[in-house]
C-alpha cells in the first residue's frame, strides 16, 4: 500500500498496487482461466489493509459480472505487525483467502526495524543465525495453526544459500541446509514452500507430506506465543559480520544500478529484503555501540561509529574496485562508487522502509 505508479496519467501518482490488479483484470479472459485468478499480497502491516483489498476484489468481480468471490487471493505475512493481526487479516479476507506465506527475510527486516530503538534486538551476524531460531520459530508455529484452523493453506520461506552447479562444496552445503530447513518446517505442519532455484524443488518438496497438512493441527498449541522472543545467545556479532554486510549492501546497490532486482553474491540469493537487513544491522550497530559489543578482528570490542562505518566503506570499495580492474570498464567503476555512496547514506538516513 505504500508503493505508487508513477507515468499512467499526467502529473498524478496511482496506488500501485489498485494498478497492477486492474490491469490484470482488466486483460485477462476470466471464462479462459483454469483456476481462478488468484493475487498476491505482500507488505501489508494490518488487519485493516485487508478490507480494501476485500472491496477491490469484489468491486471487479461485480464490474466483471462475476461472483463476488471469484478473485482469490494468497498473503505474505511479512511485516512484524502482521504476525500478530494474522486471523483477523485472513478474516477480512475469507471469502477470497487461500493462504498464508511467511516471507522470513522481509520479516526478519521489519522485525529490526521495529525494534530498533531496543539494544537488546541488536542481531549476530547474519549468517550466524540458525534457521530456527526462536523469532523464526515461534511464528512458523502459530501460522500453520492459524491457517489449518480456518482450512487455508500454510506456505513456508524462502533458503537463501543456493545450490551451485561449478562449486560442489557450496552445492552440497546449499542441499543440506536446504533439506534442514524444509524439514523443519514441514515439522511445524506447513503446507509447503518457496523455492527460487530449480535445483532446490526436488528436495524441497520432499520433505512435506502430500498434498498438504491442512488436516493436521499441533498438540497443545500456544494460542499466543512469544512473537518478540529476544535473541539472546544466538550466533556471534562481529566486525567481520559488519564488512560482509557493507560489501554485501554495496554490491547488491550496483546489481540494483544495473538493473538487478536480486543478485546472487557469495552463495546467497541477496535481494531488497536482505539488503534491508543488512542496513538495519549496520545502523544498529551504529546505534547503540555504547551498549552492545561487537568483537573486532583482535577480540576486543571496537565500537561502530560513523567513522569505522565510512572507513569500512571505502575499505570495500576499493576492494571491489581492485578486483573488477581487469575489466578497464571506467562506467562500471562509477557505478560501484555510485553504489557505495548511496548505500551509506541510505544507512545514516535511516532509510529502512520497504521500497
Amino acid at each position: 500500500m505504500h508503493l505508487h505508479q508513477a507515468g499512467v496519467l499526467p502529473g498524478e501518482l496511482l496506488p500501485a498496487s489498485l494498478f497492477d490488479v486492474a490491469m490484470v483484470a482488466y486483460q485477462v479472459d476470466f471464462g479462459a482461466l483454469r483456476h481462478p485468478l488468484c493475487i498476491y499480497i505482500p507488505k501489508s502491516e494490518s488487519a485493516e489493509e485487508a478490507l480494501w483489498w476485500r472491496d477491490l476484489f469484489q468491486m471487479i468481480a461485480r464490474l466483471k459480472g462475476l461472483p463476488a468471490n471469484a478473485i482469490k487471493c494468497m498473503a505474505l505475512v511479512e511485516s512484524h505487525p502482521l504476525a500478530f493481526q494474522m486471523e483477523e487479516f485472513a478474516w477480512n479476507l475469507r471469502d477470497h483467502m487461500v493462504g498464508l506465506n511467511l516471507g522470513r527475510w522481509d520479516y526478519m527486516a521489519s522485525l529490526i526495524h521495529f525494534n530498533f530503538e531496543n539494544p537488546e534486538w541488536v542481531l549476530p551476524d547474519r549468517n550466524t543465525i540458525p534457521h530456527n531460531v526462536a523469532f523464526f520459530q515461534n511464528l512458523r508455529n502459530l501460522l500453520p495453526d492459524i491457517c489449518h484452523k480456518h482450512g487455508m493453506l500454510a506456505i513456508g520461506g524462502m533458503t537463501a544459500l543456493y545450490p551451485s552447479r561449478e562449486d560442489a562444496e557450496l552445492n552440497a552445503r546449499a542441499l543440506k541446509v536446504l533439506a534442514e530447513d524444509k524439514k523443519n518446517e514441514a515439522n511445524c505442519l506447513m503446507d509447503g514452500a518457496w523455492t527460487g532455484h530449480p535445483d532446490q524443488n526436488e528436495i524441497a518438496v520432499s520433505q512435506f507430506p502430500a498434498p498438504n497438512q491442512l488436516q493436521a493441527r499441533p498438540a497443545n498449541a500456544s494460542t499466543h506465543p512469544d512473537l518478540r522472543p529476544l535473541p539472546t545467545a544466538v550466533g556471534k556479532r562481529t566486525l567481520a559480520g559488519t564488512r560482509a554486510a557493507v560489501r554485501t549492501v554495496i554490491r547488491y546497490r550496483n546489481g540494483v544500478l544495473n538493473g538487478k532486482g536480486a543478485s546472487l553474491l557469495d552463495g546467497y540469493m541477496e535481494d531488497l529484503a536482505t539488503d534491508r537487513i543488512y542496513r538495519l544491522m549496520i545502523a544498529q550497530r551504529m546505534k547503540h555501540s555504547d551498549k552492545v559489543e561487537v568483537q573486532g578482528e583482535a577480540g576486543l570490542p571496537i565500537r561502530h561509529t560513523p567513522e569505522l562505518i565510512r572507513e569500512l566503506f571505502d575499505e570495500e570499495l576499493d576492494r571491489l574496485l581492485r578486483e573488477n580492474a581487469n575489466s578497464n570498464d571506467a562506467q562500471a567503476a562509477a557505478t560501484l562508487r555510485e553504489a557505495r555512496k548511496l548505500s551509506e547514506e541510505m544507512i545514516l538516513r535511516g532509510e529502512f522502509n520497504p521500497a
